[in-house]
């Protein structure tokens, strides 16, 4: 699996540890898009497109964006067409982005979340499947997430 990650100048040392993490796992590539330091800044609505572009390029299959909030980063993410990007600010809500609504990119708040805690947001994110835990609701889930694809569609032409 190959992961994309991009940071602003406010996410850049929880990137750094993010992605010192994820080396360190079998099977996981990280495709790091920056910032390369703290002193070469570029804001959110900068990087977070080049984390969305590799994975419409087939570059990437998934994506994590940090910047102060991650709002900034989800927002700017979610212009994009296929991408499908959820703040997460706690294990619970890292799986269910997964789980519940596919999200193909994760977006954390370097002000917000410690190194600790990020690297098991993203191990929760990637070891759950779309509709895992939930398969009770897989054909609701599953419906759900193909009316967002035809709205998605509707409105990126």
């Amino acid at each position: 699996m190959k992961i994309a990650i991009a940071s602003d100048l406010s996410g850049f040392p929880l990137k750094e540890e993010i992605v010192a993490h994820l080396k360190t796992k079998e099977g996981i590539e990280v495709l790091d898009l920056g910032i390369p330091s703290a002193n070469k800044p570029s804001p959110y609505f900068a990087q977070a497109p080049l984390v969305c572009k590799a994975i419409q390029r087939g570059e990437a299959d998934k994506g994590i964006l940090i910047c102060g909030t991650g709002q900034g980063m989800a927002i700017v993410a979610n212009k994009h067409k296929g991408i499908y990007a959820c703040v997460v600010d706690d294990v619970f809500s890292a799986e269910r982005s997964k789980i519940v609504n596919n999200a193909n990119v994760i977006t954390l708040g370097g002000w917000i979340t410690a190194p600790f805690m990020g690297k098991e947001i993203v191990d929760a994110w990637l070891a759950m499947a779309f509709t895992q835990k939930m398969e009770f609701k897989k054909d609701f889930l599953t419906n759900a997430f193909n009316k967002v694809v035809e709205i998605e569609g509707e409105n990126f032409k």
